[in-house]
């Protein structure tokens, strides 16, 4: 393994990192800087697609309106494993979702156990998403007792 696999690893790494932290505290502006322009992001729960979009503009607006119902967002990447094709690449990592919202006047908690499926290009010598499908497969409601 070449520095520069190692190198390129390591920035992919910190794309997605970068991706969980900047969501967490909701600075989507900054979020959608980790895109292409005209990237697509998807997300499936349970086997059914549930979210198709395309552009940074779009998704902006879609981003904003669900952080706006959520009191707190707390993620834990984990694993992540990338192939590398010259300027493109291709990744899958696993995440853990924590998101507290309030229903019916009470906190509710959601955890999610995610696998993404990216797509990367890298622009102008920065590494940036061209394509993410969310596989939401566990997704588990409950009261929070705080």
């Amino acid at each position: 393994m070449t520095l520069e696999i190692l190198k390129t690893k390591e920035d992919l790494r910190n794309l997605i990192d970068a991706y969980a932290y900047l969501g967490d505290d909701k600075k989507i502006s900054e979020v959608m800087q980790l895109f292409i322009k005209d990237a697509v992001y998807k997300v499936f729960m349970n086997g059914v697609e549930v979210a198709n979009t395309k552009g940074t503009d779009v998704l902006e607006k879609e981003f904003t309106g669900h952080a706006s119902l959520v009191k707190t967002y707390f993620t834990l990447n984990g694993q992540h494993t990338v192939k590398i094709d010259g300027d493109t690449a291709s990744g899958v990592s696993f995440s853990q979702i924590k998101m507290i919202r309030e229903h019916e006047g009470a906190d509710t908690i959601t955890d999610y156990s995610v696998k993404y499926e990216d797509q990367y290009i890298l622009e102008n010598g920065k590494w940036l998403i061209k394509e993410r499908v969310g596989f939401f497969i566990i997704i588990e409601a409950r009261s929070l007792k705080n």
